[in-house]
C-alpha cells in the first residue's frame, strides 16, 4: 500500500489532534465543560440539534456546510460549482464570527454526491484556500442534506482567540 503526500499529511493532522482531543475528553468524560459551543447565528438553522461551531482548546471546529443560501433553507443555484462557492462562503461566515479566517483552517472534510464533481470542486477551493492548503480528505456520499452535491466540514487552529 502506497500513501501520497496529502494522504499522510491527512494522517500526520490527525495523529497530532487526536491526543489534545483525547486529553479534553478525558478531562471531563460526561460534558465538555472546557469547550464552547455556538449556535447559529441563523434563525433558520437555530432549532436544528447542532452547533455551527465548537471551539476546543486552540481548535475552532466547524459543523459540515452545505451550499445552503444565508436565511433559507435552499440550495444555492449553479450545480456543484454554485454549492461549492456558496458553501465556502458559509464556512469564511462562521469563522468570521468567531474570530477566526479562511488561513487559520488546518483541515478540510469533502463531501461529494458524485465523486465526478471533485475538478469542479477543486476549482472553487482553490479560489478560497491559497498554499500552504489545510490537509484534506474527500469521501463519495450517498445523500447530503437538502439534496446538497457538497458538504465541507472544517477545523481552524486559533490560538489564544476566545
Amino acid at each position: 500500500m502506497t500513501f501520497d503526500r496529502r494522504t499522510l499529511a491527512g494522517v500526520l493532522l490527525a495523529a497530532l489532534l487526536l491526543p489534545t482531543l483525547a486529553s479534553a475528553a478525558a478531562a471531563s468524560p460526561r460534558h465538555a465543560s472546557h469547550a464552547q459551543f455556538y449556535p447559529s447565528a441563523d434563525p433558520e438553522l437555530k432549532s436544528l440539534p447542532f452547533s455551527e461551531a465548537v471551539r476546543a482548546g486552540d481548535l475552532l471546529i466547524l459543523s459540515g456546510q452545505i451550499g445552503a443560501l444565508p436565511g433559507k433553507m435552499a440550495l444555492a443555484p449553479g450545480g456543484i460549482s454554485g454549492e461549492s462557492r456558496q458553501a465556502l462562503e458559509n464556512v469564511r461566515g462562521i469563522l468570521h464570527r468567531h474570530g477566526a479566517t479562511l488561513a487559520d483552517v488546518v483541515q478540510c472534510t469533502v463531501f461529494l454526491a458524485d465523486m465526478k464533481d471533485w475538478p469542479a470542486f477543486n476549482a472553487v477551493y482553490r479560489e478560497f484556500f491559497k498554499p500552504p492548503f489545510p490537509a484534506r480528505s474527500a469521501t463519495g456520499a450517498t445523500g447530503l442534506a437538502l439534496g446538497a452535491r457538497v458538504e465541507l466540514q472544517c477545523t481552524a487552529y486559533v490560538p489564544g482567540k476566545r
